[in-house]
């Protein structure tokens, strides 16, 4: 993950008088949860912002995994809207992730924060399957082709995307039924910072990827997802659908940001305009989903 404090929002995008009813995700077998969940966003978005925490949960500023502890909480005597958790190394089959948090601990945190109503969303940085390193080498060009059908690594993806759905199918509320939550796979693909990036495979590669990921996913039964696309930074609309998998496959549409100079604030404003101008015209959710300073006071100032 990167350096920074990082938080996932939803901003307003819909006009006052469309009713969230109307509205479905992607997935024609959504489930009733997923379904409510996503046209309860689409009516948030009308009335605001939903401030999000990755790993609010889990660990904090000065602690680590205390029950119900929550720097949000701690500073505005609330938890967040959006809680965030990452799923690297789960493909490996470890017990805790790349940011050692354990995943048994990740289970029960995501069902606690869903009886409490909030947002659950789920990253993954899986390692690079072709040269067995971390999500961010990016020393070849072909590992995104080598994990497709047909490519050597394609049997070593399933398994991967099998253990991810085993560990998606083991979320459940308190009466059994699957947990909705948003997934946020292969993100910021408009830079080169990990094996899935821009230059390290071809646009068709990167939608078959993202095709390919969804559909096994609901082929395992998995239907209570809400899937996010996102990028890097941006400057137009055409460089954010670069790579775009389709609207079949996606009910988010969803930016990361950083803070690297002057120009932030009037690119971020320029970028969230045509992407949630986007979202309206598609119907799909729209979310900042990653930003952040490398000011210990950036989000205070």
């Amino acid at each position: 993950m990167k350096a920074f404090l990082s938080a996932l929002m939803f901003f307003s995008v819909l006009s006052g008088h469309v009713h969230a009813g109307s509205f479905a995700p992607a997935d024609p077998q959504a489930t009733p949860e997923a379904v409510q969940l996503f046209q309860r966003l689409m009516d948030l978005q009308r009335k605001g912002v939903m401030y999000g925490h990755q790993d609010d949960l889990m660990y904090g500023y000065t602690w680590w995994y205390e029950k119900d502890r929550s720097d949000i909480r701690d500073l505005a005597g609330d938890y967040p809207a959006v809680a965030g958790f990452e799923l690297g190394h789960l493909e490996l089959g470890h017990e805790r992730n790349l940011d050692s948090v354990s995943f048994a601990q990740i289970r029960e945190q995501i069902q606690v924060f869903h009886n409490r109503k909030g947002i659950v969303t789920i990253s993954w940085h899986p390692d690079n399957p072709l040269t067995v390193k971390s999500a961010w080498d990016v020393s070849s060009k072909l590992v995104v082709k080598s994990i497709l059908p047909g490519g050597e690594n394609h049997a070593k993806f399933n398994e991967w995307l099998d253990r991810l759905a085993a560990f998606f199918l083991t979320l459940k509320d308190h009466s059994g039924v699957p947990i909705p939550f948003i997934f946020r796979p292969w993100h910021e693909h408009s830079g080169s910072f990990f094996w899935w990036g821009k230059n390290l495979c071809t646009e068709q590669e990167y939608i078959r990827l993202w095709q390919y990921t969804v559909d096994f996913l609901r082929g395992k039964g998995l239907h209570n997802i809400l899937y996010a696309y996102n990028t890097d930074r941006v400057l137009t609309l055409e460089q954010y659908l670069e790579g775009y998998p389709g609207d079949n496959y996606i009910d988010m549409l969803s930016l990361d940001m950083y803070d690297w100079g002057p120009a932030y604030f009037g690119e971020l404003d320029h970028a969230l305009g045509f992407i949630s101008g986007l979202a309206r015209e598609r119907n799909k959710l729209c979310a900042l989903s990653e930003c952040g300073g490398a000011s210990d006071t950036w989000f205070s100032d």
